[in-house]
């Protein structure tokens, strides 16, 4: 009896210094957390890391540890810079993002991460693969909320880049072998609009779908209204009448004079700085 009883008080006390390390722990690791955040304002990406490396290792539970990390690697991130050192930020960026979601599925924070992340390392260089894995992610953010219009802006301008990119590349090629060649603000050919409706056209028109969606959801989304008027120019290269063409450049053009009213309304009107 007197035995079992020492046993137990001697698990008691292990039972209880584990606890108290882990609360040590714990405080240890959102001190670190501060102490990051306060150096990521300062624009000391370096020692921000190191604690955020430091407080996600003390408390694995600490989600802003791990998503402040990922956010630190993703700001450091240049857009169209190919070297091996700046593509790594991005792979990090994205790795521990993913990390956050391998817990918490529906973390919105990791899923717009992954999908700003890459699009920025798919745009420039251009890879076809890595910007559809972004609309993935996007797509997964209107799964979880539907009303938000970011989404669907984002999925806009991936379709843009795929379908401007797509169009840019045939023009080149087309230019090769013509015999006159056609400028950057010519209209294809009807044999090549033909062919840059079959393989883009629905590209343009999910971009075009998500755009407007977007501005139901915004209705002074004037980004979303700047990239549909962009999708119809798109939409316009795949026109074989001169009047259906036409018709989609006046729709981008009446997008355009939409966007610099809002804009002028903003200046106009701006809204007061929040306390």
């Amino acid at each position: 009896m007197q035995r079992s009883f020492e046993n137990r008080l001697l698990l008691a006390a292990v039972l209880g210094a584990v606890a108290l390390s882990a609360g040590c722990d714990k405080l240890k690791a959102r001190d670190k957390l501060n102490k990051g955040v306060q150096a990521y304002k300062d624009a000391q990406f370096d020692a921000a890391i190191e604690d955020f490396k430091q407080a996600k290792d003390l408390d694995p539970s600490l989600t802003n540890a791990r998503l402040y990390l990922a956010t630190a690697y993703a700001s450091q991130f240049i857009p169209g810079a190919p070297s091996d050192d700046n593509m790594r930020l991005g792979t990090q960026a994205v790795a521990e993002f993913k990390d956050v979601l391998d817990r918490d599925p529906n973390n919105l924070g990791a899923i717009d991460g992954i999908g700003s992340i890459l699009y920025n390392m798919g745009a420039n260089p251009y890879n076809e693969k890595t910007l559809e894995d972004s609309k993935d992610y996007h797509l997964k953010h209107i799964q979880i909320a539907p009303q938000d219009p970011e989404p669907y802006y984002w999925i806009a301008v991936i379709d843009w880049s795929i379908a401007t990119h797509g169009g840019r590349m045939m023009r080149e090629d087309y230019n090769k072998t013509a015999k006159k060649p056609l400028r950057d603000t010519d209209p294809f050919p009807p044999k090549l609009a033909t062919d840059y409706g079959q393989k883009y056209g629905s590209t343009i028109q999910e971009g075009m779908d998500y755009a407007k969606k977007a501005m139901d959801r915004k209705p002074q989304y004037d980004d979303a209204m700047a990239y549909l008027n962009l999708l119809y120019r798109n939409k316009a290269d795949t026109e074989t009448s001169a009047d259906a063409r036409d018709n989609d450049m006046k729709e981008a053009d009446d997008l355009v004079h939409k966007v610099m009213l809002i804009k002028q309304e903003r200046m106009n009107n701006p809204t007061p700085p929040t306390s």
